[in-house]
């Protein structure tokens, strides 16, 4: 798979968590377009304008948690590729957010071999 076309949603209200999500993506393939948003509503915002292929989504945000934006992306768009990156893995947190549909979960702090797993797993190999 080409990943010139591929777009991908990094959401966090960490700029640090989201310059280092970023870093490893861009590591993985420079062809992918990387969008921004500091906070669930923001995620939402942005995933009706642009439809990402992917997101990365952190759960405990501000104006709206990642719970809520993993429900109304859902609603939105029921094949939203959805992985949960958050340091609170609570068991609740992470069968609520699973329930809502998001289809991974990495854990904070990631290392770079967990993100691009991921990004294999849900883009494919170049």
């Amino acid at each position: 798979m080409s990943l010139s076309n591929v777009s991908i949603l990094v959401c966090d209200d960490s700029i640090l968590a989201r310059k280092q999500l970023k870093d490893v993506i861009s590591a993985f393939s420079n062809e992918i377009t990387i969008k921004e948003a500091a906070n669930g509503q923001e995620a939402v915002d942005i995933y009706k304008k642009l439809n990402p292929n992917m997101v990365f989504l952190d759960i405990v945000m501000p104006v709206k948690d990642g719970i809520s934006a993993v429900q109304e992306i859902m609603e939105y768009d029921d094949d939203a590729d959805i992985i949960i990156v958050s340091s609170t893995g609570t068991q609740a947190q992470l069968k609520n957010a699973i329930e809502a549909g998001a289809k991974d979960f990495i854990q904070k702090p990631f290392s770079d071999t967990q993100v691009s797993k991921v990004l294999k797993n849900h883009l494919g190999e170049e």
